[in-house]
């Protein structure tokens, strides 16, 4: 049995060539910060029942962000554990040494972190170590929101739709789900704030919670229009740089078009920096529906995603430092 398992390794080990799920994992290894990450969910983790042993939190952690960026059922990341040697091999496991964590060790670990809030922690704990490295640069803000749809079934044991989701009508369209709001460094593109609603919350509602209170300056589309106005942000002082209506431009005498669409181009390439982490989230890590019911668990799930957007965006970066993460 072990040298069957350690000839399967050694064969995997020696192909020539490198996948893309090789490259990805590789580099996930390298840019996030395992040992502080460990360090900021230890103290609450379980130290097992009746004398077994947990599964090591980190090897848990490791199958979770496996979860998250290959948008993953409970059910699905165990088969995909058994089936990709790539995989096991991130996460630590050796089938003749150490099991496989079963979907209900997985599903038990995601209610663990929500159940502390430790998704929120995880977010915070890599946004510190960006902000320590200088990436995170705090001027200016862009702030935006983003649908993201919830199952309409009803075939479930409550027989109905998830009580928490909203629909809201975008365009001619009618969505059912929530929205993730996310406050983004201008210069950096990171999110460093995440805030999950109902998808009939309107934007300009949550302005006030996606800023961190140190920017100068302040982006948004049209969406975010008289949030200046309103009485928790009358006192903050910031530029706003919020996006005029299309139909009030269109009314403008030609003499002033000409000089507000030259303006308004230009705000609309920053404003288009916080399409990326959305981007990545909902392409790459495919979460364009939501997989659970409750806006707790499905925000909770949002801090993990975003946080793993960021170490995207910054890959490169971290990957150039003496020393990584």
């Amino acid at each position: 049995m072990q040298r069957q398992g350690s000839f399967a390794e050694a064969e995997y080990a020696g192909k020539k060539k490198q996948t893309r799920r090789d490259k990805f994992l590789a580099d996930m290894e390298a840019v996030v910060p395992w040992s502080r990450l460990v360090e900021r969910l230890a103290p609450l983790y379980p130290k097992g029942e009746r004398g077994r042993p947990p599964v090591p939190l980190e090897r848990m952690l490791r199958v979770y962000f496996v979860q998250q960026w290959y948008g993953l059922a409970d059910e699905a990341v165990e088969d995909a554990l058994y089936d990709s040697q790539a995989l096991r091999g991130f996460a630590g496991i050796a089938l003749n040494r150490d099991p496989v964590p079963d979907a209900t060790t997985v599903l038990h670990f995601r209610h663990w972190l929500e159940r502390h809030d430790l998704t929120k922690g995880l977010f915070d704990e890599v946004g510190a170590m960006l902000d320590e490295r200088g990436l995170l640069m705090r001027q200016g803000t862009i702030v935006d929101a983003t649908i993201i749809a919830a199952s309409p079934s009803t075939k479930n044991q409550q027989k109905a739709r998830d009580p928490e989701m909203h629909q809201t009508r975008k365009g001619n369209q009618w969505h059912f789900g929530m929205k993730a709001h996310i406050g983004v460094d201008v210069a950096s593109g990171l999110v460093h704030t995440v805030k999950g609603t109902a998808a009939n919350e309107a934007d300009i509602t949550q302005t006030a919670a996606l800023l961190h209170g140190q920017e100068e300056d302040v982006f948004g589309d049209a969406g975010y229009s008289g949030a200046d106005k309103r009485p928790e942000l009358e006192d903050r002082d910031v530029a706003w740089n919020i996006a005029i209506r299309r139909s009030i431009i269109k009314a403008l005498p030609k003499a002033l078009r000409e000089l507000a669409e030259p303006v308004e181009r230009a705000l609309s390439q920053v404003r288009a920096v916080v399409e990326h982490p959305f981007h990545i989230v909902k392409n790459r890590f495919r979460h364009k529906k939501l997989r659970y019911r409750g806006l707790q668990k499905n925000t909770a799930q949002l801090y993990t995603l975003f946080a793993l957007a960021n170490l995207v965006i910054v890959k490169q970066a971290l990957l150039a430092r003496p020393g990584g993460p």
